[in-house]
């Protein structure tokens, strides 16, 4: 499956090299969502803020798997084709997102609620 637009897998990889640039000055970086990616009729949800470019197969955001609570996490994408897999259910990307602030205020609005809401 194919969850995000190439422009998009450019930005989450740009955004992993800044992060990593960053870390390395012992700073962190807040960036807004590049992709919304949730189960339809579910409560599992990602907002994705970036690829790591050493490991691509890896994808960092705010994560709800619909069963526990969101939180920052690591992803690997291929799990989100087994999620698929267990649960019957596509994982889609919502093409109406449009982030409006940084996943900060994502993920304080998503742990004050317990979802992550858009």
């Amino acid at each position: 499956m194919k969850y995000f637009t190439e422009a998009q897998r450019e930005q989450l990889l740009a955004n992993g090299r800044a992060a990593r640039d960053v870390m390395n000055l012992g700073l962190e970086l807040d960036p807004r969502p590049v992709v919304s990616l949730y189960t339809r009729g579910g409560y599992a949800r990602w907002l994705l803020t970036e690829i790591d470019p050493l490991y691509p197969h890896l994808a960092y955001g705010l994560c709800d798997r619909g069963f526990t609570v969101p939180k920052m996490d690591w992803v690997r994408l291929h799990e989100l084709d087994t999620l698929k897999n267990i649960i019957g259910i596509s994982i889609e990307r919502d093409v109406h997102f449009t982030p409006n602030g940084p996943i900060s205020a994502y993920a304080e609005r998503a742990y004050a609620r317990g979802l992550i809401d858009v």
